[in-house]
């Protein structure tokens, strides 16, 4: 063998398109994943990948929120996430076919994904110095893995490219083979070097970062998800509801308070069923044990309260409807819970309310806020409360354990804060809160409003006398008439059922004789101030839909 043919090749290496976008999407998956997997030990919501989702939330326009709210319900998380993602490895394919000359667009990808999710997990509303750490680890991980796999893809190639018989090889002249899909190459391996060695090593390599990276994803979800401890802290905090001596405890529901038998819901919702509307991508986890609320601002005193504090209080029991301004007409953002916790205008007024302060502003502990107005909690008889408990067990943690707010009367952007973690007392022309800043309407009571749950839309009755059922609420005065039509014919007055209470939805059911055809079916409700819901259709910004709700039926 002659010297030439001992000394390296020193053109250049072009990794194959698939090499390419395989090297370039496992460095960014193995970043997301330790990144993930840190934030899971130290603060889920430092998850780069949350805190970018985070960040698209906060950030879109209005229409944009709205849109997804509409399209995909409670979904909308879900889908947000997989959308991300999959940016994300549209991303990573095009800065793979970037690289497949030379790594340096591909780290420069890696670290530009790095200076995003570090921003988004520091910007955040509740963001700590240590958040840092999941970021630049993501970040680190990331620009190892893209740097060590695009040398070792390249040395495959080299190595390939320089084996006796290769196109393009040195030394002498093998049988023809098959062009090298890599291209081009550069070695530095020598002709000692194996393609079938160096292959191996790549392909052992991406595989090992392949499992590494769906083993560190998966425990971080796990870490979050176990919320460290809170499974036993909910369940201790059922055991002290379920022994605590209630100084108010919510009426039985009767049987005749409900229409389910002729279609209608189930008059209290279980928790599995109730509404989920929030903007929080990674829930907040907080054990009752390491929980405080802070009450300050425009107050004679400041007052720092823990769960024990709470539960040393009076405790009461309070069957409430529920309301998302969200809600389109004939929606389903509604439910009803037997809630426990404790009276928050005693709370307030012993801190000592300034008469300006007109506002109270309630964070979350993932940083949202609220803005409900200081008179309506403090109106006698409104039972404005911190629940703790949520039909007969502590809070479940999507519903806001260990502590929310509910305020009877007004929509839940402005009065139903989960993971509470602060109550200002302030004023609405010095402080906005999250859905005000996008439009949203600063008092938000809620509009009399009823729905039609059977039958349902483009269903088939026979004819005769068709049964129609459904709810009507008009929290906090109470429904007093339902009333529905058929065709824009003359209105029928349903019969009611029992009342609860006037911060409860009310269930309805009426006959209408329909001959055979199609047919419109038309319902409004009447509260007891006398407000009939108008026929006027408003979409719910800013403050809540108007209309009244329709289904097409055919009778047959």
């Amino acid at each position: 063998m002659t010297t030439d043919e001992r000394a390296p090749v020193k053109a250049s290496t072009v990794l194959s398109r698939s090499v390419a976008i395989m090297v370039e999407l496992l460095a960014i998956i193995a970043a997301v994943a330790s990144g993930h997997l840190v934030a899971g030990l130290l603060a889920p919501a430092s998850s780069p990948f949350v805190a970018v989702g985070d960040a698209v939330v906060r950030l879109s326009p209005q229409p944009v929120v709205e849109f997804a709210k509409s399209a995909f319900g409670t979904a909308d998380k879900p889908v947000l996430l997989a959308g991300t993602a999959v940016l994300l490895m549209l991303a990573g394919a095009a800065a793979g076919l970037a690289a497949r000359h030379r790594p340096l667009p591909g780290t420069l990808a890696v670290v530009l994904l790095g200076v995003v999710s570090t921003v988004a997990v520091l910007a955040g509303p509740a963001a700590r110095p240590s958040d840092v750490f999941a970021p630049l680890t993501a970040l680190v991980v990331g620009l190892l893995t893209q740097l060590g796999l695009h040398h070792l893809a390249r040395s495959a190639a080299a190595a390939r490219h320089s084996a006796p018989g290769a196109a393009g090889a040195t030394g002498p002249a093998g049988p023809p083979g098959p062009a090298d899909p890599a291209g081009p190459i550069s070695s530095g391996d020598g002709p000692a070097a194996t393609p079938v060695r160096r292959r191996t090593v790549l392909a052992g390599a991406s595989a090992a970062v392949a499992v590494g990276s769906l083993v560190a994803g998966g425990a971080g979800v796990a870490l979050a998800a176990s919320g460290r401890g809170i499974a036993e802290s909910r369940a201790t905090v059922t055991r002290r509801l379920a022994m605590a001596r209630l100084t108010e405890r919510a009426p039985a529901i009767p049987e005749s308070a409900g229409f389910a038998r002729f279609g209608t819901v189930p008059f209290v919702t279980s928790n599995a069923d109730f509404y989920r509307i929030d903007v929080a991508l990674q829930i907040p986890a907080v054990r009752a044990e390491d929980w405080s609320l802070r009450i300050h601002g425009r107050v004679d005193r400041e007052i720092t309260l823990n769960f024990d504090d709470l539960m040393a209080r009076p405790l009461v029991e309070r069957t409430i409807t529920m309301t998302c301004v969200s809600n389109t007409v004939g929606g389903n953002l509604v439910s009803t819970a037997n809630f426990v916790g404790v009276d928050l205008a005693p709370l307030l007024l012993e801190a000592g309310v300034d008469p300006a302060a007109d506002q109270i502003v309630s964070t979350s502990r993932d940083g949202w806020t609220a803005g409900t107005p200081t008179a309506t909690v403090l109106e006698p008889g409104r039972g404005a409360i911190l629940a703790l408990g949520m039909n007969g067990e502590s809070l479940p943690v999507e519903h806001g354990f260990p502590v929310r707010m509910v305020v009877p009367g007004l929509y839940g952007y402005v009065s139903a804060t989960k993971w509470l973690a602060e109550i200002e007392l302030t004023t609405f022309a010095d402080r906005t809160v999250y859905w005000r800043d996008r439009g949203w309407g600063e008092r938000a009571p809620i509009k009399t409003q009823c729905r039609i749950d059977a039958p349902t839309g483009f269903s088939e009755q026979p004819a005769g006398r068709v049964r129609v059922a459904g709810v009507a609420w008009a929290q906090p005065v109470g429904i007093a008439q339902v009333e529905v039509r058929a065709d824009g014919g003359p209105w029928v007055r349903a019969e009611l059922a029992t009342e609860v209470n006037p911060n409860t939805w009310r269930m309805w059911t009426a006959e209408l004789d329909l001959e055979p055809g199609s047919h419109t079916l038309t319902a409004r409700a009447t509260d007891r101030r006398g407000l009939t819901q108008t026929e006027e259709r408003v979409d719910p910004i800013p403050d809540g839909a108007t209309g009244q709700p329709q289904v097409i039926l055919t009778v047959a």
